[in-house]
């Protein structure tokens, strides 16, 4: 029999590899938004549409995908979402046979079949419980780092390397990544293992219920968090979409006098400024939660108005300081836009990066521990509806330029920053003030939600709550 030590570095892996590769499927189109754009005419406010279209089906999707991991296990439901992603993926690679067939312009077949494509993105709660099953509570900011760094990673890698390998032809990107999809699924079903212990997969499987999920979306401190992931994994996947056009559109001129003239040239250049975010975002992840675990060994908390007697409250301290630095650096991304310094913006964006991940390792440190006994729903919810900002902010920025000018594409991260953001934070501020159980408070009841008989099994409410 195997040591558990090492079948849960290979769970590990294994989740992390099937989530780099659902990342890739997820933001192949935005590595060649530049072509896509050329070919089908498209202006800013298309370009902006086709960004956020990407992230249309993760807050519906990405709940249901972390009940379904509570209910089937995380390995079944990884399959599902490989084996279906990575036939749209193909169908997509092919729209030029199949839109006439469908009665469907070439461009709108290629639109809605990528928009089921990016229903890949859901895979991240499924592994964020699959990695719970499997780590204890003091490798948990580690271990859900380097899962979550590691998938997100692909992002970075489809900007950065799709663009120099299939060059402007994005129907053979699409199909070779669909079938890549299928072996790694195989793979999963050859030697996933939902759990390293099966009561902890029964009592997930027991929760996984529509009242313990109303019950988890309706605390102020799962509210919160999904705002706090909000403005650190939303904002990545929504930039992740955004910033190839915004490179090209918003540094024309400078991209040129870098040399870059051909369409390809500039799809490459603009995918290459665009991955500096994402990779710093996925690389530094799992440094994130290193610090949040070290933030936790020695009880670091600085905040004043958040709570210092959880049991996790340094990671909840950890937390704030991150957002507190992507709102930093979203206003200085505006200034950076506005000088015209195409360099300046670049740096800018790595540090915004390395913000990001501070936020989302920094998230998934506490979910886990706050909501022990619904994982997948508790995930699903936090990963899932915050991923509305994805949506919104490319659509913002696309709005706010068409307002102000080709300029005004600048000012749309100030604007985020200032009018979303700010509140965000005041928000969290309230949610994690409590002393004893935050994720108890909400609207309504626990009583109301679960019913006496189910009172046990809420996340730890009814034990003593000690100081680590």
């Amino acid at each position: 029999m195997r040591n558990i030590k090492t079948h849960k570095v290979e769970q590990l892996v294994m989740a992390a590899v099937a989530f780099f590769w659902c990342f890739l499927l997820w933001f192949a189109s935005a590595a060649f938004v530049p072509t896509i754009a050329s070919q089908f005419d498209l202006g800013i406010k298309g370009v902006a549409l086709l960004a956020s279209s990407a992230i249309w089906t993760a807050p519906l999707a990405r709940p249901v995908a972390g009940w379904l991991a509570d209910r089937i296990g995380a390995t079944r439901a990884f399959v599902i979402i490989l084996v279906v992603c990575g036939g749209f993926s193909i169908l997509s690679g092919m729209a030029q046979t199949f839109a006439p067939m469908v009665g469907m312009s070439e461009y709108h077949f290629l639109f809605w079949t990528r928009v089921i494509v990016a229903t890949a993105g859901v895979s991240f709660v499924v592994g964020i419980q699959h990695v719970a099953q499997w780590f204890e509570s003091e490798e948990m900011g580690a271990a859900e780092g380097l899962y979550a760094g590691t998938g997100n990673v692909g992002a970075g890698v489809g900007a950065l390397l799709l663009p120099r390998i299939y060059g402007l032809d994005y129907h053979a990107a699409f199909i070779h990544l669909g079938i890549v999809a299928f072996i790694i699924a195989g793979w999963i079903i050859w030697r996933g293992v939902p759990a390293k212990n099966m009561e902890k997969l029964h009592m997930a499987k027991k929760t996984a219920t529509l009242r313990d999920t109303a019950f988890v979306w309706t605390r102020h401190a799962a509210i919160a968090l999904m705002l706090a992931y909000a403005m650190s994994f939303g904002l990545e996947i929504g930039m992740n979409a955004w910033l190839p056009g915004y490179y090209k559109m918003g540094f024309a001129g400078a991209i040129k006098a870098l040399g870059f003239h051909s369409l390809q040239d500039v799809q490459i250049a603009a995918g290459s400024f665009a991955a500096v975010q994402s990779f710093n975002a996925s690389l530094f992840r799992p440094l994130s939660g290193w610090i949040s675990d070290i933030w936790q060994r020695n009880r670091w908390m600085p905040f004043p108005l958040l709570s210092k007697k959880l049991q996790y409250s340094p990671r909840i301290h950890w937390l704030m300081f991150a957002l507190l630095c992507i709102t930093t650096m979203m206003i200085l991304l505006t200034i950076a836009g506005m000088s015209g310094h195409i360099v300046a913006s670049v740096i800018i964006l790595a540090f915004f990066g390395v913000a990001v991940a501070f936020g989302t390792g920094g998230t998934f440190a506490i979910v886990p521990l706050m909501f022990r006994e619904r994982p997948g729903t508790a995930a699903g919810f936090i990963g899932g509806v915050s991923c509305i900002g994805g949506i919104i902010y490319p659509l913002i920025y696309g709005n706010v330029a068409t307002s102000f000018g080709i300029g005004g594409i600048h000012l749309g991260y100030a604007i985020v920053a200032l009018v979303l953001f700010i509140p965000f934070i005041l928000y969290f501020v309230w949610a994690m003030h409590w002393d004893i159980h935050p994720e108890g408070h909400g609207i309504g009841s626990k009583e109301k939600w679960l019913g006496d008989s189910l009172l046990p099994a809420i996340d730890g409410v009814l034990e003593p709550v000690g100081i680590e």
